[in-house]
């Protein structure tokens, strides 16, 4: 395996993730750039940070870190957001391109020591920064969220919540807490946000969501008690829909729409 900050060869064709800002580089295609470097109108990446981040179809995936508005990378297409990856309903390239934004993230917050201050330095050999002076070492963080679609006979539970947009809805979904299990957290997020409790949870998935170092773990579960009371700081709208009368939902290849798509196959097979 290469080592995280190891040079790309000239010649090799590569999957490459460039970000800028939070955004990455999409051709008109909303794909990120494929090719070897010396066929790629790119500048010279010595001045750039590279990391390689795994292999997507036998072919390795760098990440490059660009400055703000970088003008080098505009031949090849726009940087956009990392979501309109999910268009492509590919699960390995979104997971790529979430890790690649989620390292972009941890490289880029992890400049100085937390603990005494002094610069941070890049380890080659593993993916880390370390201070030199303290020997205090960082991995990239990951923050586990819990999402959930519920049922209540034959219906589902979807809201919209403050960072929404207009029409669109979703189930439900929050963070684990420090000391918390998957299930308390699951829990206490449920009934925080719409006042009810829950029965016969089942775990459906997970997705890396670049949000911007996510993790996301997909139920199923059903109403068990309780009338919904949504939260206002959190949701702005919220109700029972059934699934013949459902409002504008997460595109195909999130993990909502996997739930939304789970809790309708089980309904359908009760």
């Amino acid at each position: 395996m290469l080592k995280p900050y190891q040079t790309p060869a000239r010649d090799e064709p590569a999957w490459w993730f460039v970000i800028s800002a939070g955004n990455m580089l999409l051709d008109q295609n909303n794909m990120p750039p494929h090719g070897a470097l010396e066929l790629l109108r790119w500048p010279d990446l010595t001045d750039y940070t590279v990391v390689h981040l795994g292999r997507l179809r036998e072919r390795n995936c760098y990440l490059v870190i660009a400055d703000l508005d970088d003008p080098n990378f505009t031949e090849l297409g726009q940087f956009e957001s990392v979501r309109l990856l999910i268009q492509q309903q590919d699960e390995e390239l979104f997971a790529l391109a979430a890790r690649a934004k989620q390292v972009t993230e941890f490289i880029q917050t992890h400049r100085y020591c937390g603990r005494c201050g002094s610069r941070m330095e890049v380890i080659d050999w593993e993916l880390a920064m370390q201070c030199n002076r303290c020997q205090h070492r960082c991995y990239p963080r990951i923050s586990p969220c819990v999402i959930v679609a519920i049922t209540k006979q034959n219906k589902i539970l979807l809201a919209r919540g403050k960072r929404h947009r207009e029409g669109l809805f979703s189930v439900l979904a929050g963070f684990i807490e420090a000391g918390e299990t998957v299930e308390q957290g699951l829990a206490r997020e449920v009934h925080e946000e719409a006042g009810i409790r829950i029965k016969n949870i089942e775990y459906v998935g997970s997705q890396p969501w670049p949000f911007p170092h996510s993790l996301m773990l997909g139920f199923v579960a059903e109403w068990e008690s309780g009338e919904l009371r949504l939260d206002p700081f959190e949701l702005e709208q919220g109700n029972w829909f059934g699934f013949d009368e459902l409002p504008e939902t997460p595109q195909p290849g999130s993990i909502a729409d996997r739930l939304i798509q789970a809790a309708r196959a089980k309904i359908e097979q009760a």
